[in-house]
Parts: structure tokens; sequence; C-alpha cells
């Protein structure tokens, strides 16, 4: 007699390299689901603009919503953020709620290497080294975990604040 599972199947952390577009859409689903799962305390997600992450699609914000508890920390690093308001209609006020965990930085530089297209996590990360192509490596090792981080972190000092949840006027 076969065993009926009791709960659908949980998607994993990919590993390994990816391509094309589908592929990477669908790591973002998996690692924004896998952050409010297994509650992770820090997420950052890095992109020249967002323009083809899912992030204002329904299951993004409510994986997001789920992760967002105290004690979190959410990053995003750009070089423009005009995309995600224009195109993510659903992220925007997700980060207006939410801006006490959440820091965003633009990077006014030339060339699409001045921010890397990556997801960080302490314990996985995804980097899209062919942005154009959507194709890239995504994995648990330590040392492409902080080679990562640090040139994410390289282009989050030649950043300034952005993205307000707000803007007040006069």
């Amino acid at each position: 007699m076969p065993i009926e599972p009791t709960a659908a199947a949980e998607p994993l952390l990919p590993e390994g390299r990816f391509d094309g577009r589908e592929a990477f859409e669908g790591l973002v689903r998996a690692a924004l689901s896998a952050a409010a799962r297994q509650g992770w305390r820090e997420l950052v997600l890095s992109d020249p603009d967002f323009a083809d992450w899912p992030l204002g699609e329904r299951a993004s914000i409510e994986a997001l919503q789920a992760w967002s508890a105290s004690g979190r920390r959410f990053v995003l690093l750009a070089q423009r953020f005009d995309v995600v308001e224009r195109i993510h209609a659903r992220f925007v006020p997700w980060r207006r709620m939410w801006d006490h965990i959440i820091e965003c930085r633009v990077v006014r530089a030339e060339g699409s290497n001045a921010v890397p297209s990556a997801i960080w996590t302490p314990e996985w990360c995804a980097h899209r080294t062919d942005p154009e192509r959507s194709r890239g490596v995504s994995g648990f090792d330590p040392r492409a975990r902080r080679e990562l981080r640090e040139a994410i972190d390289e282009s989050w000092r030649a950043g300034r604040p952005a993205f307000p949840a707000s803007t007040l006027g006069l």
C-alpha cells in the first residue's frame, strides 16, 4: 500500500549552474520560500534594476510577509529603483510596511558590473554571472558566499540611501 504525502513537497534550494529566465525566476521563488520556512535572519538582494525578478508576484509577497519577523534584515542594492516602483506593484506597499527592517542603496556607477545580480543569505547564495541571459550559479559553498558578500559589500559602500518608504514634500 503506497504512502500518501501529508503535505506538498517544499521546493529545495538549487545548487549548481542555472540557465535562463525561467530557471532564475524559479530560483528566486524558491529562495524567498526557503527564507520564510527557515527563518533566515538576513536576506540580501542585489541587481542593477530587478526588472526580471518575480518580486511583484503574489507568492513572492506572501513569502516575504511570512519571513518578515522581528530580528530580520532585508537589504536591497541596485543601480536604479524606478523599475521596481513601476513593475512590482505588490512589492512597493510591502516595502513601505516593513521599512524598519529594510535598507536600500543605489550605486550610481556605469556598467552592468557595478552591482552584482545576486541573492545572498548566511547559508546559501545565487549569483547571476550573466544577467542578460540569466545564467549563473547557486549553492551553499562558504567560499562562494564569502566572495559574493565581499562584492556586494564593496558596491554597498559605494552607494547611497535610496528607494525611501515614503517621500516628504513641502
